[in-house]
């Protein structure tokens, strides 16, 4: 763990994740606010403060890139939608780290070459680091998962069970419409199962290589189940025989046999016509399989009516929490197999 003192952060987007990491930054006792990206006009100008809730702290919001990349700074919490590489690039030629909720560099490896050459070219050229993390992937996927799999001496399957209920999600928009949920029951959209093999592929195949099972291949299937009944969520209306849950699972296979999984259990309902799915309340459940089992039951413990305010934490903490080891890194896109444990300070 790198000596304690204070870093310059500039915090990248202020989406609902990146305004708690922007809050988390501004309340850190060794973290210094120095920058903020926004995406919106109607942000820019605004105080960094007044855009997580705080008091005003005297950064102003800006869209400019150039300023932000002009600004000193050691580190950047990049948050923004999709992955903009002349912004990452340019970020990190100009000497400031990285810590990215961005999946992108999980696995670098998986990256196509030529974006890998182009921002390692950027990590010497600032002799900066990048890093992607957050709750899942990352926390469930990797910095939990290696302390397990270290109790073992031979390994047959680890599976990893991500829990979601949206019912007291008010979004119909998302939930409906782009999510499915409520609709008539139709064979899985592949698109979605590909979307998620991306992130979830490079963090498994990160583990795999890892532990000296570098994987063959990587699968993704999706499923649907219907609701048995009709019932009411905060959205609107579920009708029963319509989708009620879904399932993405993403396989690692070595030797023609599944090594790593992770399955996405997202749900309105836990009534659902397939039963063997085992729904359960929203968290993880990791199981290994091997000489030495493990079953490992991780709940979260939070009134319906916090869980809102709660969950953005879940991905935001883990990214600001890093910045000192990622600070402190060699030159180059870095991963959590090779950097030393992310540590939080809270004095």
């Amino acid at each position: 763990m790198a000596q304690a003192r204070t870093y310059r952060v500039i915090q990248w987007a202020t989406g609902n994740v990146g305004s708690r990491a922007l809050r988390r930054v501004i309340e850190h006792p060794d973290l210094e606010l120095v920058g903020l990206w926004v995406s919106s006009d109607t942000k820019v100008g605004k105080d960094a403060g007044d855009l997580c809730g705080l008091d005003p702290v005297g950064v102003t919001a800006t869209n400019s890139v150039s300023d932000l990349i002009a600004m000193e700074a050691d580190c950047v919490l990049y948050m923004r939608q999709g992955t903009d590489w002349d912004e990452v690039c340019a970020i990190l030629e100009s000497g400031k780290n990285i810590v990215t909720t961005r999946g992108d560099f999980h696995y670098p490896a998986m990256l196509p070459p030529d974006v890998r050459a182009r921002v390692e070219a950027a990590c010497a050229k600032g002799r900066a680091s990048v890093y992607s993390t957050g709750s899942s992937p990352g926390f469930i996927t990797e910095a939990l998962t290696i302390p397990l799999l270290s109790l073992a001496r031979s390994h047959e399957l680890l599976t990893i069970d991500e829990f979601a209920d949206c019912s007291s999600r008010n979004s119909p928009e998302m939930l409906f419409h782009i999510m499915g949920f409520g609709q008539p029951m139709a064979p899985f959209d592949q698109r979605r199962a590909e979307h998620l093999k991306g992130d979830f592929g490079a963090t498994l195949s990160q583990i795999a290589e890892a532990v000296g099972l570098k994987l063959d291949a990587i699968e993704a299937k999706g499923e649907l189940s219907a609701a048995k009944k009709t019932f009411e969520i905060a959205a609107g209306t579920i009708e029963a025989g319509t989708v009620g849950a879904m399932r993405t699972t993403i396989t690692g296979i070595r030797g023609g046999k599944p090594v790593l999984r992770f399955r996405a259990n997202w749900y309105v309902t836990t009534e659902i016509e397939d039963e063997s799915w085992d729904l359960r309340d929203s968290g993880w459940r990791v199981r290994t399989e091997g000489d030495t089992p493990l079953l490992v039951d991780i709940h979260f413990p939070v009134p319906e009516e916090d869980y809102a305010a709660f969950t953005p934490g879940l991905t935001a903490h883990r990214p600001v929490n890093a910045i000192p080891v990622v600070c402190a890194a060699p030159p180059g896109i870095r991963t959590t197999v090779d950097l030393p444990h992310v540590i939080p300070r809270f004095a």
